[in-house]
Parts: structure tokens; sequence; C-alpha cells
């Protein structure tokens, strides 16, 4: 179960689309949850923040998201099958770039259909921050990046320069 590099902007593997997961019982794709569970686990305690990674993330071409709000949580081939009208507008930040903050729109309310771990499907309903971290990782598999949506050319900003108006605020 080893720690992966993250790869970070400016590869080219991240604005590629990944490939469905056919056997989720594999060899393989168990190996692939487990290093991002890992690879999630060191992230997190190096840095102190990160909820979630997405294959593509670790140089893996395969739809498989690692949540972990509580425990951890493999969503593979994940789709939104619901979006609300209502959207809200963020700060996200992401491992690929972790030093950059981007302001982005995503839809308040989602719902999304995938397999589990262990290949049962799954509808998971999600509103506010999980819907954001939602989308932000399903959006990684069809190599999107937050950059790409970012709202306009004055949404980019440094991690400690939000820090510093969040402190303020």
């Amino acid at each position: 179960m080893p720690v992966r590099e993250i790869l970070l902007l400016g590869n080219e593997q991240l604005w590629q689309r990944s490939e469905p997961v056919t056997r989720v019982e594999s060899r393989e794709t168990q190996e692939i949850i487990r290093d991002l569970a890992e690879t999630l686990g060191d992230f997190r305690a190096r840095k102190g923040f990160g909820r979630a990674i997405a294959a593509p993330q670790i140089g893996v071409s395969r739809r498989i998201i690692l949540v972990n709000t509580g425990e951890p949580m493999p969503l593979i081939n994940p789709v939104i099958t619901h979006a609300s009208d209502e959207m809200m507008e963020l700060w996200d930040d992401c491992f690929s770039f972790p030093d950059l903050m981007v302001r982005v729109r995503r839809h308040y309310e989602i719902s999304v259909t995938c397999r589990d771990g262990q290949g049962r499907l799954q509808m998971v309903n999600a509103s506010g921050s999980l819907s954001e971290l939602l989308q932000h990782e399903i959006d990684h598999l069809d190599g999107i990046l937050a950059v790409d949506r970012a709202i306009d050319g004055r949404s980019l900003a440094l991690r400690q320069e939000i820090e510093k108006l969040r402190r303020c605020a």
C-alpha cells in the first residue's frame, strides 16, 4: 500500500479523460483504492487538509475516487444523475496545485450513482460542501481541473492570501 506521487498542475495526464473500471473486484482496482487511501492520508498528515482524491491525480487513468470525510469511501465509475439549478460560489482547492485557490461555481445539490468498493450499486445525494467535493473529483475523472472552471481571470489566489482574508473576516 504505497503512498503515490500526486501529479501537479502542468502534467498533461491531468487533462485526460479516465477509463471506466470494468472489474471492481480485480486486484488492480483494489490496489488503486488502497493507494488512494494511503496517498490521501499522507497528504492530509503533511498539509493539514484534504477530503478526497481521484485516481488520475496519482497517474492512474481509471474512474475511481476516494472520499474520506470520516471513513474512506471509494466511488467507482461515478456519474452525476441530477444537479440542482441552485448554484454556489466558493474557493476551491486541489492536491494538484495545493498553494492555489480557484473561485468556481458549483451546483448546490447533486445525485451520483456509482459502485462501492465491493461493486454494489450506490446512490449518493449530496449538498453544500460534499456536493462541491464530488463535482471537483468527478471533474478530475473527465480531465477537467478547477482552473478550467475559474469564474474569471481574477478568480485565482494563493492559499495564504485567502486564509488571511478569512482570519480578518
